[in-house]
């Protein structure tokens, strides 16, 4: 007896692959070489067969077909990433879905080819296949439309804001956090590209820098493991009104359909950086007076260190503070402390840099100053305290009170920060046993 056939004709007929090979030409539009029968019968194309070839592709894809097809194929030529690797996705009209794949085509031995062409790891050819599959059934088409109402109900419900942007970088999902966040509403920012949030000095390298990200294997790792939030991933967006705003992003990359897309969940994190902003200034500010303290002194002394610049440093000592404190209480002597604080700042200007030492003793570093410029500018401040020659709204009667001063310039090749500043401690004891009120250069 005769076996039947495994397949009927008509069965053939239906599971049928339309092929074509695609290229770019000369001027970079994308034409087939090649094509054949099924694939004009699967798009439904007006043609009934091919023609004389090449042939322009647009004429051989249905219009409402093309724009997809069009900027897909672009994209696998364009990315050197491709090469060799599948792209499958699907399309649909009203009436019918088509899934294809495209399959870009390298040589194995290429000739050498003048500088306009393709290098080496961009394909020359796509092997374009399709076959038609059936239409969702009504069922099937409910429940995409309930689950992508669900998708939608969790994305705009999220506290953080969720943005996707397609390969071409343009944005297809911006959800209401998204919206607080940015100031843009999604009907505006859909479709416009992802530089649009970003601060404009950033933007040049942002779709180099997605690439790179595409291109990671760590990018596959990370997909493995659960998405963070932290310092590592703290980057800066931009608001509609030009205000730069601080956030944190957990970025997954995604195929959906063939194509490639991205979507970043972001997290506002100006609450937070303010914290830190505060937080780093109270690490190197005097709690009373508001100067810089010793850490942010010796920071600012080591960096000059660096430089072949000139560099003078003085210390100045409240004389007899301690009597202060006790004869009028340590509430005064802390308002004798601040008052030496503005008029120090006031007095030694920018570049320089006052600063707490500790308990009552100032020091300043005076960046180009010589050993004669910096000890003028001690000996104008010394003046200054000693006749009373500033303003200030004292909670009991002025408080008279003399500072000695110790100046040191440092010396060619010096750059060992705690001997310069002990040499300055030097001179000021020498200006206190002197009989104090003065300075003394060292």
């Amino acid at each position: 007896m005769t076996e039947p056939p495994l397949t009927s004709p008509q069965q053939e007929e239906d599971i049928a692959v339309g092929v074509a090979i695609v290229r770019r030409d000369g001027r970079g539009e994308l034409i087939a070489t090649t094509a054949n029968q099924h694939f004009f019968k699967l798009l439904l194309t007006q043609q009934t067969g091919p023609g004389s070839f090449p042939a322009p592709l647009e004429t051989l894809v249905p219009p409402a077909l093309w724009p997809g097809f069009h900027d897909t194929l672009q994209a696998c030529f364009a990315s050197d990433a491709m090469r060799g690797t599948e792209h499958i996705g699907t399309v649909h009209t009203s009436t019918q879905s088509w899934r294809y794949s495209l399959t870009p085509l390298t040589p194995l031995i290429q000739p050498t080819p003048p500088a306009c062409a393709n290098d080496s790891a961009t394909p020359l050819e796509i092997l374009f296949t399709t076959v038609a599959i059936a239409p969702p059934s009504p069922r099937s088409a409910a429940e995409s439309a309930t689950n992508a109402a669900r998708y939608r109900a969790v994305v705009d419900s999220a506290y953080d804001a969720i943005v996707t942007i397609d390969q071409s970088h343009k944005i297809t999902l911006f959800n209401r956090a998204a919206e607080n966040l940015f100031g843009y509403s999604a009907a505006e920012i859909l479709g416009q590209r992802i530089e649009t949030l970003l601060p404009e000095t950033v933007r040049a390298h942002h779709s180099q820098n997605v690439r790179k990200f595409a291109d990671s294997p760590l990018t596959e790792l990370r997909q493995m493991s659960p998405p963070r939030m932290d310092a590592s991933n703290s980057v800066f967006g931009r608001h509609r009104n030009g205000s730069i705003i601080p956030v944190e992003i957990a970025i997954s990359k995604i195929d959906v359909d063939g194509h490639t897309e991205f979507t970043a969940v972001v997290r506002d994190i100006t609450d937070r950086a303010q914290l830190m902003d505060r937080l780093k200034k109270q690490a190197v500010t005097d709690a009373l007076t508001g100067l810089p303290n010793r850490r942010e002194f010796l920071e600012f002394v080591e960096k000059m260190q660096r430089t072949q610049d000139a560099l003078s440093v003085f210390i100045l000592d409240i004389d007899y503070f301690k009597e202060i404190n006790d004869n009028y209480g340590h509430h005064v002597g802390d308002e004798v402390l601040c008052v030496l604080a503005n008029v120090g700042v006031n007095q030694t200007g920018e570049p320089s840099l006052f600063a707490r030492w500790g308990g009552e003793e100032f020091v300043a570093a005076l960046p180009g100053a010589d050993a004669a410029q910096a000890h003028a500018i001690a000996e104008q401040l010394r003046q200054r305290f000693e006749r009373q020659d500033f303003e200030h709204d004292w909670r009991v009667k002025p408080i008279p009170f003399t500072v000695s001063i110790g100046v040191v310039t440092r010396e060619a090749g010096e750059h060992d920060v705690e001997a310069l500043m002990k040499r300055a401690d030097r001179a000021l004891y020498r200006a206190k046993k002197s009989g104090r009120n003065r300075v003394e250069t060292g």
